[in-house]
């Protein structure tokens, strides 16, 4: 039998599925992921702990849509719930650890989330800049002794002018 996990990734990644309902089965489960994240970072200090059918009951979703946010938040953690290996009777914890949780959103450029009201209540919008910019620096490829022109790709490697991207943000300043 399938491991919840692997149930999971064939259901939401799935290359035989039709495109309409893979493209709502995403469009619902960000609808849902949104509303947990608003729940928790309202009282990010409590750990939310629980079986995993314990937490899909909670946050009234089902069994699939909790094992995919579990997968989503793990490496936020303070420490790792064994996804791998998980069943609805598995105790899971929400423990996330802010600063990582919100890198991690901008890491997946999950606006949706890292723009969530409820980090005001966390972060001062200095700090959510730092954090924003932190991010975005430990996954750009810096060459030593060139510096990128305004009119060179940036070094993101979105694809786009320099001056069109991250010189615009001024994540390079």
């Amino acid at each position: 039998m399938a491991t919840l996990l692997e149930q999971w990734t064939s259901m939401a990644y799935s290359e035989t599925a039709n495109k309409g309902d893979l493209q709502r089965l995403w469009r619902e489960y960000f609808l849902k992921e949104k509303e947990i994240y608003q729940q928790l970072l309202k009282d990010p200090d409590t750990e939310v702990k629980g079986t995993v059918k314990e937490l899909a009951e909670k946050f009234d979703i089902d069994i699939m849509t909790m094992t995919g946010f579990l997968d989503g938040i793990n490496e936020s953690l303070v420490e790792e719930n064994d996804i791998q290996n998980m069943d609805e009777d598995t105790v899971v914890s929400l423990n996330f650890d802010n600063e990582k949780l919100y890198k991690n959103m901008v890491a997946a450029k999950a606006d949706w989330l890292y723009e969530l009201e409820e980090w005001n209540d966390i972060f001062t919008p200095e700090k959510k800049e730092e954090l924003y910019k932190e991010q975005k620096r430990s996954t750009t490829f810096v060459r030593e002794g060139k510096k990128v022109g305004r009119n060179d790709p940036c070094p993101c490697g979105s694809g786009r002018k320099f001056k069109q991207c991250c010189m615009g943000k001024g994540i390079y300043d």
